[in-house]
């Protein structure tokens, strides 16, 4: 029902099809971790663009994203915190 399912809702082709449900199979909180990661640089995202406003800049989001590598959420989650106090702090300086 998996395979039938993905073929009928996207593009992938057959191969890749089975590749992703044996995936699934075997790994089955893999593709969970990657929407929650997804879903919480996503609401971080949105949280500082609403702060920052015209101070937010994509590219400095996306280094502390970066930086500090793979990291627990709560961890990514105080990383972006504490980046959007500081470049808060520095626009209220100029």
């Amino acid at each position: 029902r998996a395979i039938e399912f993905m073929s009928e809702n996207t593009s992938l082709t057959r191969l890749n099809i089975e590749n992703e449900v044996d995936r699934y199979i075997a790994w089955p909180g893999q593709a969970l971790a990657y929407k929650m990661g997804e879903l919480t640089i996503t609401r971080l995202r949105a949280r500082a663009e609403k702060t920052l406003r015209e101070r937010f800049d994509l590219r400095e989001f996306h280094d502390t994203v970066l930086r500090e590598g793979a990291v627990p959420l709560d961890i990514l989650d105080a990383q972006v915190t504490r980046w959007i106090a500081d470049r808060a702090r520095e626009g209220r300086r100029s």
